[in-house]
């Protein structure tokens, strides 16, 4: 990797008390790249997002945005860092009591001085962008489907102009239809300005869309002491293609011999 790290992790480690979910977990991402974060339910892939954005801090190692630690910035400084990521939700997270307008706007608010008839531009910008109308901003999330959440969250992510944006699941819950939809979205955010995007996501249809590499981590409880987390590092296609059984299993969607090891649990 020729570019100086944007995001890199340096032997990570993440405990929840007694349980393990991050060990040893070291990777970089520059600048500019797309990245999906894969592997099964548990093996740590949101907390992986939240440990980056700083929401939550390593148990061991470290984790550096443009170099610098997160423990070497008060807490002043990662707010202000935290400025420069826009969080796509699993399941959009927006504010029920809120409009949508409000909710698009909510980060502009909180966080600049702009006039309030440029934030109201901002949002109409956004939210045309992600593919919905001007009759959309007074209604509350209730009155939305699920894949119009899903927008109205990634027109929230994009308001504040990031320049990295992560997105946790952003096609669960939806159909194949809307799922393309999103998927599409997410590829025409990169294309319209300079960002980093990463993707934490199961549905491998994403990841070939969207994304020029992939990271795959695996659960701790089914490796061997000493065995790195990470299992996989390199483009969709050689994910695809990959001669690790656990790896082709995951990506293809096949059993394999997990039926059996469930059983025996």
């Amino acid at each position: 990797m020729n570019a100086e790290p944007l995001i890199e992790f340096r032997n990570v480690g993440r405990r929840f008390g007694q349980q393990q979910v991050l060990r040893d977990v070291t990777f970089q991402i520059a600048p500019g790249e797309s990245v999906a974060i894969i592997g099964e339910s548990g093996c740590g892939k949101s907390v992986t997002l939240k440990l980056m954005i700083a929401l939550l801090a390593p148990s061991t190692g470290d984790v550096l945005l443009n170099g610098r630690s997160h423990f070497e910035r008060s807490e002043r400084e990662l707010t202000r860092e935290r400025l420069r990521f826009g969080y796509v939700f699993q399941q959009a997270a927006l504010f029920d009591s809120m409009s949508v307008e409000d909710n698009v706007a909510f980060g502009l608010r909180q966080n600049t001085n702009l006039p309030r008839d440029e934030i109201a531009a901002i949002v109409q910008d956004r939210l045309h962008e992600v593919g919905l109308p001007p009759s959309v901003c007074r209604k509350k999330p209730a009155e939305l489907s699920g894949g119009m959440k899903k927008r109205v969250g990634l027109a929230r992510a994009l308001a504040l102009s990031p320049d990295i944006v992560l997105y946790d699941e952003p096609t669960t819950g939806l159909d194949p239809i809307m799922s393309d939809v999103i998927n599409e979205l997410i590829v025409q955010a990169r294309e319209r300005r300079t960002i980093t995007s990463i993707v934490v996501t199961h549905d491998m249809v994403t990841v070939g869309r969207t994304v020029g590499r992939v990271i795959m981590l695996y659960p701790l409880p089914r490796l061997v002491d000493d065995e790195p987390q990470i299992i996989f590092d390199g483009t969709p296609d050689e994910a695809f293609s990959a001669a690790d059984p656990r790896v082709y299993q995951f990506v293809h969607g096949q059993a394999g011999e997990r039926l059996q090891e469930m059983a025996m649990r």
